[in-house]
């Protein structure tokens, strides 16, 4: 029973399964592609807006080093995963790393992990996005009624048709092909990337050196939270992080990370990269470096236009630009954050999908998800079905609550594979790695130290949260992917205990 639970699909299968014609994706994608994938999600709302709060509440104009630390734990899982994805070219991300290293059941929760995560970010991002275009719609004088612009506020039946809309629109881009999606995205991405450096280059001539002092505030203590609402770290050891000073800079990195989240989606798409060794890992370090840059760029000019202490919590970079007489620049950040969380959501979604199709062509979900499209060649059938569940989340969830459990399950993911590069390079010394994580084992190690102290700086409520659909995890795992799995079906057609599967159907 035991075993049968940390059974391991080896990575020369993994690779094999990827070359059936019925369930193989179509090989499309450059390091170009992969890089604008990166920076197309990890530019969101996080730009627009936690710069400017968290200089506001945590840390001062020291933010800007709030970003660099933030930077550094993701470049630290990053360089994981780019040997993972470049050694390992299929589908499925840490689900498929997780398979060829730490066995059948931490691969399913894994891959039941990043369905949450993906699912919630997608939904959270396309409401966050009808909030933008309502606020544009607005101030044009068309006004949408109040049933259909969301639950928040409602009085009786609400729906985010936007959010729905929005969703639907990017599902069908994605079963068309994911290069029609890749072209979108560069589009997108350019519009998005220009207006942030209209901000970064327009503010940088309303900077005043007097706004920078004092560069890091000095600490003060915050009040203690309750059990649940406050961080994990409270709960277990009493410790109560303070804002401003050097532990504020590293209080705000825990918050600031959030807005880094998505880089590790370029490595889902493995399997349709025309290069995977050479390709994987510049698409997911390039994005990371290039987004870096810019946020630390934003948090310098931001802070810079005018005092921590006066930045607004919702808006604060349009904001700066109204305090000091320029409010066209609002509008043009406002289309921006519009733009950009356009593809924020449609790459997350992208992201979800092959992770459920993973899942399926190995058997722990059902097989029927796991045949591509005859003429795209894209997974049309997950696609279609998330896409559906997720419009219709969207518009009848307020999911502000949840969209913690986005980051704790991303926080998740990189412990994980941080993990299985030292299993690995134990286990498979042979394989040929074009790209190979440097200092093994210590920076694994360093990485899931770093990520474990953002976990634990996350609220109590949220590790509850994730611990019950985990749970679920477990109980669908049990029920249905332990005996339905390909490796089940092959052990059993070897011993007898399981019957092959009917003829006609794909083992």
């Amino acid at each position: 029973m035991i075993s049968t639970l940390f059974r391991a699909k080896n990575v020369e299968q993994s690779i094999r399964d990827t070359e059936e014609p019925e369930h193989a994706l179509k090989k499309t994608l450059s390091a170009l592609d992969l890089t604008v994938f990166g920076i197309g999600v990890i530019i969101g709302t996080g730009i627009f807006v936690l710069t400017g709060k968290v200089a506001k509440e945590n840390a001062g104009p020291a933010v800007s080093l709030s970003f660099v630390i933030a930077g550094v734990v993701c470049a630290l899982a990053a360089l994981c995963y780019a040997e993972f994805a470049s050694t390992v070219p299929v589908a499925g991300s840490a689900y498929t790393f997780s398979y060829a290293t730490l066995g059948e059941l931490p691969a399913w929760i894994i891959g039941w992990d990043l369905v949450l995560e993906f699912a919630l970010g997608t939904a959270v991002v396309a409401v966050g996005w009808s909030g933008y275009l309502r606020s544009l719609l607005d101030n044009a004088g068309w006004h949408l009624p109040g049933y259909l612009s969301g639950r928040d506020g409602a009085h009786g039946f609400g729906f985010d048709i936007l959010a729905a809309a929005l969703v639907l629109v990017l599902t069908a881009i994605l079963v068309v092909g994911v290069k029609l999606s890749a072209r979108v995205t560069q589009l997108v991405v350019a519009i998005k990337v220009t207006v942030v450096l209209i901000v970064i280059i327009a503010g940088a001539f309303f900077i005043s050196g007097a706004n920078y002092a004092p560069f890091v505030p000095k600490p003060q203590p915050v009040a203690a939270e309750g059990s649940l609402s406050g961080p994990l770290v409270q709960l277990m050891f009493g410790w109560t992080p303070s804002n401003y000073g050097v532990l504020g800079i590293f209080t705000a990195a825990s918050v600031v990370f959030f807005a880094f989240i998505g880089f590790d989606i370029v490595a889902t798409t493995a399997e349709e990269t025309r290069n995977p060794q050479r390709d994987m890992p510049r698409g997911i370090l390039g994005s990371l470096l290039v987004c870096t840059l810019l946020y630390v760029a934003v948090s310098i000019v931001v802070t810079g236009m005018e005092h921590y202490s006066k930045l607004s919590v919702d808006a604060p970079l349009a904001d700066a630009f109204k305090a000091i007489g320029h409010p066209w620049y609002a509008g043009v950040i406002s289309f921006g954050a519009a733009v950009g969380l356009t593809t924020v959501c449609m790459i997350l979604l992208l992201g979800q999908t092959r992770i459920f199709f993973a899942m399926s062509r190995d058997g722990l979900l059902p097989r029927f998800f796991s045949h591509v499209h005859p003429r795209f060649k894209t997974p049309h059938r997950p696609t279609v079905l998330l896409g559906v569940v997720i419009a219709v989340i969207a518009g009848f969830t307020s999911l502000s609550e949840l969209a913690a459990l986005v980051n704790i399950g991303t926080l998740f993911a990189f412990v994980v594979v941080a993990i299985g590069v030292v299993i690995l390079r134990r286990t498979r010394p042979d394989l040929p790695r074009s790209f190979r994580t440097p200092f093994v084992p210590v920076l694994p190690i360093v990485s899931v130290g770093a990520s474990l102290w953002l976990m634990l700086n996350l609220p109590t409520v949220t590790w509850l949260r994730f611990a019950g659909w985990l749970l679920v995890g477990f109980v669908l795992y049990f029920l249905y992917g332990r005996t339905h799995s390909r490796l089940a079906r092959r052990e059993g057609a070897v011993t007898g205990d399981v019957p092959r599967p009917p003829a006609g159907s794909t083992p």
